[in-house]
């Protein structure tokens, strides 16, 4: 009796080590994952050819904030806390792609990040083969811009980021993505513009029927591609 109650209790003993093992990898897992702060995407070497205010280096930022979540590798700062401290730091759009270093400084003390990701994106636009498709056209021709288009098109979307050291300015890894879709189809979800040299689409990025198109096909694949190289050099960051 006093045997089996000793290997029952050294089970037992045995299981409820094996559990705090586990928890502490876990906790340990949790802490070693360096944090991060995703600035809203520099876009200014895009001519824009869509219509309305849409920020489109913020909706790529949000796309890009998305997957490294879902990943896990990185903790990453809620937009509004960041948002707000740059708004304290007056700071401006044309700092998005090299923030300088008093604002690199001041976010990393404020939101408690030693890493800061930001980027550009080079390239951001559809290609369409049929003149007539609706909403007009772009540039000769070469943009097609419209609600839907059912003759053969082509999406190009290019962009980079990099991981920028708070303390120190220095730049930690630097990653590119680039997508491209190419179909019949729904070319650029919402209203084209009017006829002539300059139609324009409306975008959502946190819409599903902008992901169905060949734009957001060509926008996911650059994110996810950018994305997975950022979590792909998180070893030469630092996790404290």
């Amino acid at each position: 009796m006093n045997m089996r109650v000793a290997i029952r209790s050294g089970l037992i003993l045995s299981g409820l080590l094996l559990a705090i093992t586990v928890l502490s990898g876990a906790v340990a897992a949790q802490f070693a994952r360096p944090t991060v702060a995703v600035l809203n995407f520099d876009y200014g070497t895009v001519q824009k050819w869509w219509s309305g205010n849409q920020d489109i280096g913020e909706g790529i930022s949000d796309m890009l904030v998305d997957e490294l979540v879902n990943d896990g590798s990185f903790r990453v700062i809620e937009r509004k806390r960041l948002d707000a401290i740059l708004a304290e730091q007056n700071f401006s759009n044309s700092e998005r792609a090299d923030p300088n270093a008093k604002t690199l400084a001041a976010v990393g003390k404020a939101l408690g990040v030693k890493y800061l990701i930001v980027g550009s994106i080079t390239k951001f636009g559809t290609e369409a083969s049929n003149k007539k498709v609706g909403g007009g056209m772009f540039g000769g021709g070469k943009f097609g811009l419209g609600s839907v288009g059912k003759s053969e098109g082509k999406a190009n979307v290019a962009i980079t980021a990099r991981i920028i050291d708070t303390s120190t300015g220095e730049i930690m890894a630097s990653a590119k993505g680039q997508g491209t879709s190419k179909r019949s189809g729904l070319l650029l979800g919402g209203a084209g513009g009017g006829g002539g040299g300059g139609g324009g689409g409306m975008l959502d990025f946190s819409a599903s029927d902008f992901r169905d198109t060949i734009l957001g096909e060509a926008t996911e694949a650059a994110v996810k591609q950018t994305a997975e190289k950022l979590v792909a050099a998180k070893g030469r960051l630092e996790t404290h």
